[in-house]
């Protein structure tokens, strides 16, 4: 239990570190951060499917294809919002987007339960009613005060949960389909990385390419880890320690100098409780079950 909890921990601290990576990596574009990020990740997918014993995986993903051929519009849809989030990681901490994103990855857990009620048909407990009702209730307060919502926070907090209920639904919820994902992106990241002038770039960063090579490391490791620790601790206490990923990204958006809009705090306060009442659900669900 102990070295799953450590596993899981140094996974989502690693992943939201990954935010300040698009810091480190200046002056390259969003747009080449992103190329760079699909070209250095593809190694350690693959590793971590070798490692985990996975690539039976890929014979059954070409099953499924062959059984039902539109699996492939699903699986271009699914690359398609891998392609954008992975982008948006990359371009928000250095356009002003980067605690809107954070505040997505923040409402994420919601909608998916929310989700996971209308697709799934999940059993609905009273917290998990009042943890949706007060993020429905910051996010009407904040359109109100503010007029708008982050089109940020709207594609990183609607946009995975899609991705992953689409992901269970057709049951392919793997590395594999993750690995496949990023080979069908890959053209565009190429493109990007063809468009880009290095040699400017490398006058002003001279450690770009170090900085590179750590990036696809504690990507790679943060993924290793992550896989590690889904084999040694029970769903709901994976779901909570999946916090700490934005709380880093928030408190990096901190560091590099982006502030919150006072009128975004009913926004916060809100989801910190629906986050603490889905906390509390997950806890009291998990010792049901024990």
């Amino acid at each position: 239990m102990l070295k799953g909890v450590f596993f899981c921990i140094t996974a989502n601290f690693l992943f939201g570190l990954g935010y300040y990576f698009a810091i480190l990596l200046r002056p390259l574009s969003g747009e080449s951060m992103f190329g760079f990020r699909i070209i250095v990740l593809i190694p350690f997918i693959l590793l971590a499917i070798l490692l985990f014993k996975q690539t039976p995986k890929f014979t059954q993903l070409w099953k499924k294809i062959k059984k039902n051929p539109p699996l492939i519009f699903i699986l271009l849809l699914l690359a398609l919002n891998t392609g954008v989030q992975l982008w948006l990681f990359m371009w928000a901490p250095n356009n002003g987007q980067a605690i809107p994103v954070s505040i997505g990855y923040l409402l994420l857990p919601i909608v998916a339960v929310a989700l996971g009620k209308i697709v799934f048909k999940e059993h609905f407990t009273l917290l998990k009613w009042l943890s949706l009702i007060f993020a429905i209730i910051g996010v009407g307060i904040n359109i109100i005060l503010t007029g708008d919502f982050s089109w940020g926070t709207l594609v990183s907090g609607i946009g995975y949960p899609l991705y992953i209920t689409l992901r269970r639904y057709f049951d392919i919820n793997n590395l594999a389909t993750f690995f496949i994902e990023l080979l069908l992106v890959t053209p565009f990241a190429l493109y990007f990385i063809s468009q880009t002038e290095m040699q400017p770039i490398l006058i002003e960063n001279h450690y770009l390419y170090a900085i590179l090579a750590l990036f696809g490391l504690v990507n790679g490791v943060a993924f290793i880890a992550y896989i590690a620790s889904s084999n040694l601790l029970p769903v709901n206490v994976l779901g909570l320690l999946g916090y700490m990923e934005p709380l880093v990204m928030l408190a990096i958006s901190f560091i590099i100098g982006e502030s919150l809009d006072s009128k975004s705090y009913i926004l916060m306060i809100c989801l910190s409780l629906a986050i603490t009442l889905l906390t509390i659900d997950n806890f009291r669900q998990g010792r049901l079950k024990r």
